[in-house]
């Protein structure tokens, strides 16, 4: 297993990736989702690659074949001038391919993203979880996420 920058080759498992959350997002909030879509398409992951400022880390099997992706985005902190300024990782979307699970490839890739957010200096990693997903809750507080804040909502 390998963790590296995504490139062009690996739009397609991406892809493929993608549809996969978005299917687990739709079964929780089929309000807000729209099942058989995706977050990105072919030419916004294209640019997506070129940034730096939002690196997208795969995890690659011995043939070099994505299994999992992490979506990140380096952010300046704070929101509000009452707050210490401070780099963060911010983690948009990871996801290990449904028929590789159980097989510590998300704990590699968060690893990875830790490695990473150390080496550019940042202050903290960070990431939103949708209420309802209980399996990747229980995976970040297995890797030691702390919950930082609470988003709540009133539906209309």
């Amino acid at each position: 297993m390998t963790i590296r920058r995504a490139n062009e080759k690996d739009i397609p498992r991406i892809i493929d990736l993608l549809g996969q959350v978005l299917q687990i997002h739709a079964e929780i909030r089929p309000d807000i989702f729209i099942p058989g879509t995706t977050k990105y398409t072919d030419a916004e992951l294209s640019e997506m690659l070129k940034d730096d400022l939002k690196p997208i880390y795969v995890a690659a099997d011995e043939n070099d074949i994505c299994v999992g992706y992490a979506f990140c985005q380096i952010r300046e902190q704070p929101f509000s001038n009452n707050m210490v300024q401070f780099k963060s990782l911010f983690i948009d979307d990871l996801c290990v391919d449904k028929n590789t699970r159980g097989r510590h490839i998300g704990e590699k890739l968060f690893e990875h993203v830790k490695s990473e957010a150390k080496r550019l200096g940042c202050y903290e990693v960070t990431l939103n979880v949708w209420a309802g997903n209980t399996s990747a809750e229980k995976f970040y507080e297995k890797m030691g996420l702390k919950t930082k804040e609470r988003q709540l909502e009133y539906i209309l």
